[in-house]
């Protein structure tokens, strides 16, 4: 039996992989309402996305996919929580506008690369402005895992991997090393 590498099979289900240039460029912004009708379009293959990728593949610790990885360089990404039944975050010209001093470092993983996961420091609380699709501007407080992953899909709009955020001279290590699949991060109380 062939092997597939983890990134070959999230290739196949129309991830866009590393190297790719729109996943270095940051994503042009809707102008909603007036964009009302494409930003509906990407989100809709985002979510269609994340499906299917769902299906293959469990994420335990919750999920994200921004418009760049399915091949367009616009400002829309969705984030879906570890916890069952919780509606799904979309995230739409995000911007981060407050973050805590407070910073763990946890590892991750992306889409893009799937073959190897990063020890990644970020802030326990980030602040973030969101655009409706009906245009007005929404301040949303994400904490621990959850702003980990809408930070993580922010940083895909701006043009940055996680690998960007690791700390000087750490380096991804092999899935195959990495020991926590399908642990949730642990926080301390």
């Amino acid at each position: 039996m062939i092997q597939v590498r983890p990134s070959e099979q999230m290739r196949d289900l129309g991830v866009v992989q590393y190297g790719a240039p729109v996943l270095a460029e940051p994503a042009c912004a809707f102008d909603l309402p007036a964009e009302r009708e494409a930003a509906e379009q990407v989100i809709e293959q985002l979510f269609s996305s994340m499906e299917r990728i769902g299906r293959v593949h469990p994420f335990a610790k919750g999920m994200g996919i921004a418009a760049p990885q399915i091949g367009v360089g616009r400002a829309a990404a969705v984030v879906q929580s570890p916890d069952p039944g919780t509606p799904a975050i979309v995230l739409i010209n995000p911007r981060i506008t407050g973050r805590s001093s407070e910073v763990d470092e946890q590892y991750e993983g992306c889409l893009s690369f799937f073959d190897v996961r990063g020890l990644v420091p970020r802030p326990l609380r980030i602040t973030v402005e969101t655009t409706t699709l009906e245009g007005p501007v929404v301040t949303t407080t994400y904490e621990r895992g959850l702003a980990r992953l809408v930070h993580h899909e922010i940083d895909h709009l701006d043009g940055l991997l996680y690998t960007a955020r690791m700390r000087t001279g750490a380096a991804p290590i092999p899935v195959e090393q990495y020991r926590q699949t399908g642990r949730t991060w642990a926080y301390g109380q």
